[in-house]
């Protein structure tokens, strides 16, 4: 059944693929050229089929190059000017491939992030938070597709064959597509773009402070340091923030996540607790992590109805079982489970010992310290 649903999903991808190359490349004859809908289509029904057919496959070819090789001049666009303004490489991701620096050598690794397609991710100078540049940064992805625009723009008025005509109209209608989608502030599904980030960063201290010390923090994990060895000044949460701003909860998260690294198990419990009372307004990614963190602290400190409770969600259960392979807290969070809600040590052993084995093929080093050690204390090694 599920060898079924597989090709079925990749028909209709294919279905849709097709669909949106035919549109995209009429859309960009009509605006390129002479040309209106009308003749448009009426040359194209007036081809042979197998040339037809042919033009559509290499349509949605052009449209699957296309949106990767932008994304990654995107990301490449915020890691140049984020080195000009003085960061420090981490990483680099286009999809789920990613390139980290360690321990002097860039290493390939996979991870992926729910809603974004790339990510570039720099350690910030060390400054005062006043004086650390974050524009030319957040806005290098947005640069770097305009200049890919101006750099095509002129070739449209070279003699192209239709094969290469055709993939640059769909190169640029894409280019445009993601100028517009990071250019114009905009929040979707709790996810704001780089150009509403920017309008935060202008407006707020507060999520200025949040970006910046995500971005340290993340540096650091990433290099091996667990969050209980980092500065205890970057995780002073402040009283009020605006839960619908990503920025601004990062530093509760933070602050709740190191108390759980502390072993200050009731502390961190009661930090999620607070965090989960705002999850209407939190970003989806955020809520099903502080559930997943909610829920390992209910275990360990013996309220397990209420971890059966949070854990008893499809969604929830799904977002675990996607992020077992690339974040270690969710096979510390398996192995909560199988020990204090299923009884199962034996399983619950078995989790402990294949992530302790395959824990170099992990992305963030310190987070999968944290959770070996953790997971050694629940178990009495």
């Amino acid at each position: 059944m599920k060898t079924v649903k597989t090709i079925l999903k990749l028909i209709g991808g294919m279905l849709v693929g097709m669909v949106a190359g035919l549109l995209i490349s009429s859309v960009g004859i009509v605006i390129f050229t002479d040309s209106t809908f009308s003749d448009f289509f009426s040359n194209f029904a007036s081809v042979g089929l197998g040339e037809g057919v042919l033009a559509v496959l290499f349509g949605i070819v052009s449209l699957a190059v296309s949106v990767p090789l932008l994304i990654m001049l995107h990301e490449a666009g915020h890691l140049v000017c984020g080195m000009l303004s003085g960061y420090s490489f981490v990483s680099f991701r286009v999809f789920n491939f990613t390139i980290i620096r360690r321990e002097g050598r860039l290493r390939v690794k996979r991870f992926a992030v729910a809603g974004t397609g790339g990510q570039c991710l720099l350690s910030p100078p060390d400054k005062p938070l006043s004086q650390i540049p974050t524009a030319l940064y957040n806005m290098g992805g947005v640069l770097a597709n305009v200049l890919a625009l101006l750099v095509v723009l002129p070739f449209f008025g070279c003699d192209l064959s239709p094969y290469v005509a055709e993939f640059m109209v769909i190169f640029v209608l894409t280019d445009v597509i993601l100028i517009l989608m990071n250019g114009v502030p905009m929040c979707i599904n709790g996810i704001g773009n780089d150009a509403w980030n920017m309008r935060l960063l202008r407006r707020s201290m507060l999520s200025k402070r949040g970006m910046l010390i995500q971005l340290s923090s993340n540096a650091l994990i990433q290099a091996g340091i667990r969050p209980k060895d980092m500065p205890d000044e970057w995780f002073a949460a402040p009283e009020v923030i605006d839960y619908r701003n990503a920025l601004e909860v990062a530093l509760p998260l933070m602050q709740a996540s190191r108390m759980l690294d502390m072993e200050h198990y009731h502390e961190a419990y009661a930090a999620f607790v607070r965090l989960y009372a705002h999850r209407a307004d939190m970003l989806g990614i955020y809520v099903n992590e502080v559930a997943c963190e909610l829920a390992y602290c209910a275990m360990v400190t013996g309220r397990c109805d209420e971890a059966r409770q949070l854990l008893d969600d499809a969604s929830l259960d799904r977002y675990i079982s996607t992020g077992r392979s690339f974040m270690s807290s969710k096979e510390r969070l398996q192995c909560a489970r199988e020990l204090y809600l299923n009884n199962d040590r034996p399983t619950a052993e078995a989790i402990y010992h294949r992530l302790a084995e395959r824990r170099g093929s992990y992305l963030l080093q310190g987070e999968v310290s944290s959770d070996l050690v953790l997971m050694r204390r629940m178990l009495g090694f």
